[in-house]
């Protein structure tokens, strides 16, 4: 499946990206990608669906790294991933926005430290988003994720209270602004 643009809203992608469960998301959609293999060709099919699902995107937010997450199996994979990922997306000079977990969180709910539940709600509540089955969880972060990308460049989804919005602060934002913005 490949995304493609409509309208003059720009075509802002959340990835939170994980070895079984991948979400994918834009402002008003979301989806999960998951792999049936493991190792090295688990990494590259996961890496080909990915570019292929993102080259039409104007900005794409990515979870940052979960450093709490890092002793526990599979970190080092994860990790691997992770730098695939955003290597492939500045090869290609797409525009990378790192969102830290927390960041993601607090633009749903208005709280850095809420659970997956919470974010799935808020997701719903203020973007309409109704991410539910397999991969719920991910797929709200990616809207969450998409929502705040979206906000960021002047488009916002929602008319949200401080507390939410103060989250577009704690990101590292691409240096260069897409010619999207607002």
């Amino acid at each position: 499946m490949t995304i493609t643009t409509t309208g003059t809203r720009p075509l802002v992608v959340g990835l939170d990206l994980s070895l079984t469960s991948t979400g994918i998301a834009g402002t008003d959609w979301a989806d999960v990608i998951k792999p049936r293999t493991r190792g090295h060709q688990r990494m590259s099919w996961l890496l080909m669906e990915i570019l292929d699902r993102v080259k039409a995107a104007d900005l794409i937010v990515v979870e940052g790294p979960s450093y709490k997450h890092g002793g526990e199996a599979g970190a080092h994979e994860r990790a691997g991933m992770w730098w695939l990922v955003t290597h492939a997306l500045w090869r290609r000079d797409m525009p990378v926005a790192v969102c830290p977990p927390a960041q993601r969180a607090m633009y749903a709910t208005g709280k850095g430290n809420a659970g997956k539940g919470e974010v799935r709600d808020g997701v719903q509540q203020y973007f309409g988003v109704a991410c539910e089955g397999a991969g719920r969880y991910d797929k709200a972060d990616a809207v969450s994720m998409a929502c705040l990308g979206a906000a960021w460049l002047g488009y916002p989804v929602a008319d949200l209270p401080a507390a939410h919005t103060r989250a577009l602060t704690g990101v590292a934002w691409p240096e260069t602004v897409p010619a999207v913005a607002r």
